[in-house]
C-alpha cells in the first residue's frame, strides 16, 4: 500500500523530491502515514479534503482486495 500512496502523493505534488511516505503496523490495521512540504498540503488535501478521500478510496478498496484494513494519515 504505501508503494500505491507515494505513487499518487508524488503525481499531484510540485516537490515530489519532498514526499515521505512511511507504513506501520498497528494490530490488525496497516496505518500509512503521508508527510508532504506545506506548500504541497493544499494539492494533497484538495478543496473540502476531497482530493484526500478519493486517495483514501482507492487505497481502501486495493486493500480489501487483499482483505485488509489500511488507515491513510496526511501530515504537514
Amino acid at each position: 500500500m504505501k508503494d500505491l500512496v507515494e505513487v499518487i502523493v508524488k503525481a499531484l505534488v510540485d516537490d515530489p523530491d519532498g514526499v515521505v511516505v512511511t507504513e506501520r503496523q498497528d494490530g490488525r490495521t496497516t496505518v500509512v502515514e503521508v508527510k508532504v512540504t506545506e506548500s504541497d498540503m493544499g494539492k494533497v488535501i484538495g478543496k473540502q479534503g476531497r482530493i484526500a478521500k478519493a486517495i483514501r478510496s482507492v487505497v481502501k478498496a486495493a486493500a480489501a482486495k487483499d482483505d485488509k484494513k489500511v488507515i491513510v494519515d496526511i501530515a504537514g
